[in-house]
């Protein structure tokens, strides 16, 4: 089988990038640089060129606040793209395996984790366009793996973030009302990599919700970076969002129900801490 792997820079692509060899497929990795996504004809061109059979679609507009004023170009990404991907897998009889977010559901006012079958209500318009991109990637044949606060070792996340000011700041603000599960690229990724060489996606199509287990606040997940990096000497305080202005409205309560995942799949998922703690370790290793 020939899989392509959309957006392989990132951090989710990154870490499938390092999970390959251990696969009895060939695999393609691309990012902007090597096939524009937001193109139709480029799409299916790759897709005739290179046989491919199955997609894992990485690639997304992630900036939620430039969202609000960039809206077209996010939907370009989030949506449009992944019509293209949907279609040229549909072609070919192929899969398309499509990550998503928790920003679908808005704000979840319930306070209790949400199941893939609840109302949609996307309150800014990166969870709109992410919306869409699920909607067009149900076109063909699909799993779509929605996630929440992605880290890693790799690119651009709050892990990265934190640990760099942690490590220069005496003093340091964090918001504690927005509750949610921190999810490790390297585990979301090993998800993927078992449905795709198990074959499962072939008869268990549809929705599915992954992040790594257990409940935190953004106050709670700075700590704790800082507790397990050794920064202790960075003082840090919880605050409320509206101390951080933003021009969309975040989550609450993000917390998604991994129950379908966990059963269809029978996997069993992390808990976050010690996710989080392999990954530093990670990259103490890589330091030395």
């Amino acid at each position: 089988m020939n899989i392509l792997v959309t957006g392989s820079n990132g951090q989710l692509g990154t870490h499938m990038r390092l999970l390959a060899p251990r696969s009895r497929h060939q695999w393609f990795f691309t990012d902007v640089a090597e096939l524009d996504i937001t193109s139709r004809n480029d799409v299916r061109s790759f897709v005739d060129q290179h046989s491919i059979n199955l997609v894992v679609n990485c690639a997304a507009y992630t900036n939620v606040d430039r969202a609000e004023s960039e809206e077209s170009v996010a939907y370009g990404v989030n949506a449009e793209a992944v019509g293209h991907l949907a279609e040229a897998m549909k072609a070919v009889d192929g899969t398309l395996i499509h990550v998503s977010t928790d920003y679908v559901f808005g704000d979840n006012r319930n306070n209790t984790p949400c199941r893939e079958d609840e109302p949609e209500n996307p309150t800014g318009a990166y969870g709109r366009t992410k919306m869409e991109g699920e909607r067009k990637a149900q076109t063909c044949r699909h799993i779509i793996l929605r996630t929440a606060w992605l880290y890693s070792e790799y690119g651009k996340n709050f892990l990265l973030t934190m640990l760099s000011l942690t490590a220069s700041k005496p003093d340091l603000k964090v918001v504690f009302d927005q509750v949610g599960t921190p999810t490790y690229a390297g585990d979301l990724a090993k998800a993927i990599f078992d449905i795709v060489e198990e074959g499962s996606f072939l008869n268990h199509q549809g929705v599915y919700h992954f992040s790594n287990e257990g409940v935190c606040s953004w106050y709670d997940f700075a700590k704790t970076i800082a507790l397990l990096s050794g920064h202790n000497g960075c003082n840090i305080q919880p605050c409320h969002s509206d101390e951080f202005p933003s021009p969309v409205k975040r989550p609450a309560y993000s917390v998604l129900d991994k129950t379908k995942y966990k059963q269809t799949f029978r996997r069993e998922v992390p808990y976050w801490t010690d996710s989080l703690a392999r990954c530093i370790n990670n990259m103490v290793k890589d330091s030395k």
